[in-house]
């Protein structure tokens, strides 16, 4: 890398969360690649991001094999599919798996993989052939496309502290707070919390309730 940013590919980043992530980091100025199942969507998605370097759109394939790290924003029922068909090329790379094992219809309910989560599962079909860290799982997509400031902190899990200080840098680049929660086993509390997040949104009719650790000083 050389110093410079590293190329960060979004699997499945035509999708809410990606665009999302994507159009933060594009003006944080890191290199990026949209992954999807179609080339030419991928393509037109990249054109409308903005930032010093220009993104690039490609298949889902194509775009694992030119990211440095890798970002999994797919729904849970395309996860198995999708870390099948970018196994090869995440051969040595961070894969950061943003997926919440989300059953419809009953989303607001908890229904967590025979795995405990979606994380666990995802370093286990890819062996050892990528690091997982687990994060974004409780921010709002939404909000991520919006230039506002997001009320919410990022957990982040993973087996290997350096890994996850790489992530928590791409949440601060991405106007969040990031903090270390622990061994990727951990990342089963905020999947699960994801649903409650939903059940308190309709609750309480708000758009995109996130969670906040209170007792850390900001910054």
């Amino acid at each position: 890398m050389n110093g410079a940013l590293p190329a960060i590919a979004l699997i499945g980043g035509t999708g809410d969360l990606g665009t999302g992530l994507a159009r933060r980091w594009t003006a944080a100025g890191y290199p990026i690649i949209l992954g999807s199942r179609s080339a030419a969507k991928a393509a037109e998605a990249a054109a409308l991001l903005s930032g010093a370097v220009r993104a690039r759109g490609l298949d889902n394939a194509a775009a694992a094999q030119a990211g440095e790290i890798v970002v999994v924003t797919v729904p849970f029922g395309s996860h198995t599919e999708i870390l099948d068909q970018i196994r090869d090329a995440v051969a040595g790379k961070l894969v950061v798996d943003t997926t919440v094992p989300l059953m419809p219809p009953r989303v607001a309910r908890v229904q967590l993989p025979p795995e405990d989560s979606a994380a666990v599962a995802a370093q286990k079909r890819l062996g050892d052939r990528a690091r997982v860290v687990a994060a974004f799982h409780n921010v709002a997509a939404l909000k991520l496309q919006k230039d506002m400031a997001i009320d919410c902190d990022v957990l982040v899990f993973g087996d290997d502290v350096k890994d996850r200080e790489t992530v928590i840098a791409l949440a601060q680049a991405a106007g969040l707070r990031g903090l270390h929660g622990g061994p990727l086993a951990n990342s089963t509390a905020t999947e699960a919390l994801t649903s409650v997040l939903i059940g308190i949104n309709r609750t309480y009719k708000v758009d995109g309730a996130g969670i906040r650790i209170t007792g850390i000083a900001q910054g």
